[in-house]
Order: C-alpha cells, then sequence, then structure tokens
C-alpha cells in the first residue's frame, strides 16, 4: 500500500471511530436515565411521530427533534430535568445540543431507546 492510501484509510478509519465517539459522548446510563425520570424528569423522545407510535418507553412524550425549537415551551422550566433519546443516540446528541444551547441547565441524553432498561 503507498503512502497517499494509507492515509486515505487512516483518516476513513479515524472518522469512523471519532464519529462513533461523539454519539456516545455525554450519554448517561439506561438506569441513571430510569431514575432522574423516577425523579421527575421530562422524558422526551425525539424520533418521528411514525417511530414513536410504533413503539416508545412508557410516560415519554414526543417532540421530534426537528420540531424541538419550536415546541420548547412544552418542555417547562428551563431547570427542569430532561432525558432525550431516539434510536441510535444521533438525534437525542442534537436535542441535547440545542436544548442547552436555549439555556436548559439538567439535559441527559439516554441515547438509544434500547439503553432503556426494563
Amino acid at each position: 500500500m503507498n503512502s497517499v492510501a494509507f492515509a486515505i484509510a487512516l483518516f476513513i478509519a479515524a472518522a469512523i471511530v471519532g464519529g462513533w465517539l461523539w454519539l456516545r459522548a455525554g450519554t448517561t446510563s439506561g438506569a441513571d436515565a430510569r431514575a432522574l425520570v423516577q425523579g421527575g424528569a421530562l422524558l422526551v423522545d425525539v424520533r418521528t411521530p411514525q417511530e414513536y407510535s410504533a413503539g416508545h418507553i412508557e410516560g415519554a412524550v414526543n417532540i421530534p427533534v426537528s420540531e424541538l425549537g419550536a415546541r420548547l415551551p412544552e418542555l417547562g422550566e428551563k431547570q427542569r430535568s430532561v432525558v432525550v433519546y431516539c434510536r441510535s443516540g444521533a438525534r437525542s446528541a442534537r436535542a441535547k445540543a440545542l436544548l442547552e444551547s436555549k439555556g436548559f441547565t439538567s439535559v441527559v441524553n439516554l441515547g438509544g431507546m434500547n439503553r432503556w432498561p426494563e
């Protein structure tokens, strides 16, 4: 393998690993998320209404990440704890970043809904 091909392969591998780590960054364990919700945190499913209707975590409200900015008043006070989740963690990571940029002080990213303990 020549040095250019090696450099390209190395760059691609780094991008894949970096992307995976970025998605996982800021996520909490399912047990910790459940404890927060049991303590009064709002659980928000940021997937589409179709995904939500096909199955969701009991007690979650559905606010798609694409609508989140326009629906902030539905979340209540900015100091209230909010737990966000989606299918894989990408949309919930975006939702967490958006909410924090709007002044929400206690936002937790569960990541994918499969991380919720039974």
